[in-house]
């Protein structure tokens, strides 16, 4: 079943991508909403988190292949500042490998999720493989935005209402007056055709079904997504894969390796300790399944 949101669709729902769910959604209060219906064929959904925490807690997530926009905000013994907190904006590119972020304290994220290829409108200049595993300030990304940037981190951070926060990520993404790209268009027409059909398991079949040269596939992904489509087919079935261990107790792995492309349940295996750190025997079940992700 596709788990892509088409545009104009509300966010997501799922908790694919983030290890040990209800322990993250135990510890912190985790939301979604959805961007102004002008921004929708660029931005997934924002996510908003919001923790105050007695003690410690590192959060684990198997990225999906999304540029985020990121906006931070940490208390004075979360970062060691004398003077309260410290507060920030960044522009996240994909992350090839597992994210751990350690918790502490009090802190605020609000951040927005771009859709696969759809981040390139907002950066025209920057090729999307140059920000892959990079994360990097908002004036080093919008540069002829500097001050607006500077602002917009107190705008989105500082309303007690997450629905001020909301409206201030859309005005910041608004005002960088994104101009559609075809070729982004395509990019993530792909990424969702990947997303939503597990009968794609081969770049060079996907590649002649879109009447496109493997090459030709493989520099638009480098382009507009960051990161190739091989990497994309690879990323969606472990996102499965950990959902799966997330929600069921007693999950048939072969069958889940068939059903997922793989050639025997020991690919799937490799595939998943590699990318979530633990094989799926020993990450799951959980006593309770994780919650289902509201707005």
């Amino acid at each position: 079943m596709p788990d892509a949101p088409a545009a104009g669709d509300g966010p997501r729902r799922d908790t694919r991508g983030i290890v040990d769910a209800s322990g993250l959604f135990s510890r912190v209060r985790f939301r979604r909403h959805a961007a102004a219906e002008a921004l929708r064929p660029y931005v997934e959904h924002y996510w908003l988190i919001d923790w105050d925490l007695p003690e410690p807690y590192a959060t684990h997530v198997v990225p999906h292949p999304s540029v985020n926009v990121v906006f931070q905000r940490y208390a004075a013994e979360a970062v060691g500042t004398a003077d309260g907190e410290t507060a920030f904006g960044e522009v996240a590119g994909i992350g090839p490998g597992l994210f751990t972020q350690k918790l502490e304290g009090r802190g605020r994220v609000c951040g927005v999720q771009f859709r696969p290829g759809a981040f390139r409108p907002f950066a025209p200049d920057l090729p999307l493989s140059d920000l892959t595993g990079h994360r990097l300030p908002l004036d080093e990304v919008f540069p002829h935005t500097v001050e607006q940037a500077a602002g917009a981190v107190t705008k989105v951070l500082s309303p007690a209402d997450e629905h001020a926060r909301v409206a201030a990520l859309d005005t910041f993404l608004l005002n960088l007056a994104p101009a559609r790209d075809p070729q982004a268009d395509l990019a993530t027409r792909l990424v969702d055709r990947i997303r939503g059909d597990r009968s794609i398991r081969r770049v060079d079949a996907f590649a002649r079904a879109e009447g496109m040269s493997v090459r030709a596939l493989q520099r638009l992904f480098s382009a507009y997504v960051g990161v190739g489509p091989k990497w994309i087919i690879l990323r969606y079935r472990i996102h499965e894969a950990l959902e799966r261990a997330e929600s069921e107790r007693d999950v048939d792995w072969a069958d889940l390796a068939a059903t997922l492309g793989y050639a025997d349940q020991a690919h799937l295996v490799r595939d998943f300790t590699a990318t979530v750190g633990v094989p799926p025997t020993a990450y799951g079940p959980l006593s309770d399944p994780p919650p289902t992700v509201g707005t």
